[in-house]
């Protein structure tokens, strides 16, 4: 049986750096094992409580698997996934891969029963074709995002002094992602905020966007946002736009994007408004933007019920049915529905949803484009 251990310590090292190296390849496959690195972190594995990462893993077992090239790149993503309440189901630092590479990670992952989403950071791929026929297959049955770092000279020479990959130009890699159904992403948080909204939602069937919002700003750059991305605004059906009319004060517009401006009735819009838009056919996918801090639920309680010194219990109640039932749209309609705050997991609203595996991204640029990576998910899968 093969055992895979982990080694690191090293880089390329120049001429003996190699030659440990292909001495440690050597004594592999000798007694039939394969290994992670050298140069590399090794693995995490959430759902075997086991790391042997040198920063400590405190979160949550998750849905996102990961293979990287950077070996300490994944420990400090410890602390950017736990922003959002997410955790690992696997993480790999594969190091100069003179053993086991991205690709075998990929492959691994793909029947993972505990990870939804592949999550890559390519400074170079060493074995182009396999690559192509492993991502072809498993981005069918699973998303895989990937952030890749050697397309420019600079990103190129960063990646043979780090790991003595040869990396290649920006046109290469978007000619292989497209064809082995990959996501790129061109940041850090794209990266992560793809995966979140690709591991939760379900596939869209097509990019007509619905824009709900109680703030014209982030309505309209959601609405900027989704244009520049590819994605549509929906345009809704006469019914749909009366039944929105009924909870919508004189002021506002029942156009989209939906600008709700004030509406005493929060629960109209977590819940009906949100129905109206998932049940008209033109729309495939809604985007929320929500505010909902817990002080300011309980200074409206205390006004409105004069609820006094109930009304901080009061809040949380009414925040926690709020976020149990947007949290179900995407479920109970099987279209993606995504929010945005500028809050974060300090407020209730947040965590109560978050919680639930309803992503909130902290922009509506962040969360749009992350609606727009599953758009071209889903279109990728109809192929």
């Amino acid at each position: 049986k093969k055992a895979i251990v982990v080694s690191g310590g090293f880089g390329e090292g120049g001429d003996e750096g190699k030659q440990l190296q292909a001495r440690l390849v050597e004594i592999a496959k000798t007694y039939d094992m394969r290994f992670l690195g050298p140069n590399c972190l090794g693995v995490v594995n959430t759902y075997h409580k086991m790391s042997t990462m040198f920063l400590q893993y405190n979160m949550k077992q998750g849905y996102i698997g990961m293979a990287s090239q950077s070996g300490s790149f994944i420990t400090q993503i410890f602390t950017h996934l736990e922003k959002f309440g997410l955790g690992f189901s696997q993480a790999f630092s594969v190091g100069n891969e003179a053993s086991i590479d991205i690709t075998d990670c990929i492959e691994y992952l793909g029947d993972c029963p505990n990870t939804k989403v592949i999550v890559l950071y390519i400074e170079a791929i060493r074995r182009g074709k396999r690559f192509l026929e492993v991502a072809r297959e498993v981005s069918k049955k699973k998303p895989i995002v990937a952030y890749y770092v050697g397309g420019s000279k600079a990103g190129r020479q960063a990646a043979l002094s780090h790991t003595g990959a040869m990396a290649g130009p920006n046109e290469v890699y978007n000619g292989l992602f497209k064809q082995s159904g990959v996501i790129r992403a061109y940041s850090i948080e794209e990266l992560f905020d793809f995966s979140y909204v690709l591991g939760t939602q379900p596939t869209p069937g097509g990019s007509r966007l619905a824009v709900l919002t109680h703030s014209g700003g982030p309505g309209a750059a959601a609405a900027n946002t989704a244009d520049e991305a590819g994605l549509t605004l929906a345009q809704f059906a006469p019914k749909t736009v009366e039944r929105l009319r009924e909870f919508l004060p004189p002021t506002a517009s029942a156009a989209n994007p939906v600008d709700v401006t004030f509406s005493r009735d929060q629960h109209a819009y977590t819940d009906a408004m949100p129905k109206a838009l998932l049940e008209d056919p033109a729309v495939d996918m809604v985007f929320i933007y929500l505010m909902m801090p817990k002080y300011r639920v309980a200074k409206f309680i205390r006004d409105v019920m004069n609820a006094g010194e109930n009304a901080e219990a009061m809040a949380s109640e009414l925040i926690k049915t709020q976020c149990e039932a947007v949290s179900k749209l995407a479920a109970q309609y099987n279209k993606p529905v995504v929010g945005a705050s500028f809050y974060t997991r300090d407020e209730e609203f947040v965590v109560n949803l978050q919680d639930h595996n309803f992503p909130i991204l902290p922009s509506p640029e962040r969360a749009v484009k992350a609606m727009a990576a599953l758009a071209a998910y889903a279109r990728m899968r109809s192929f």
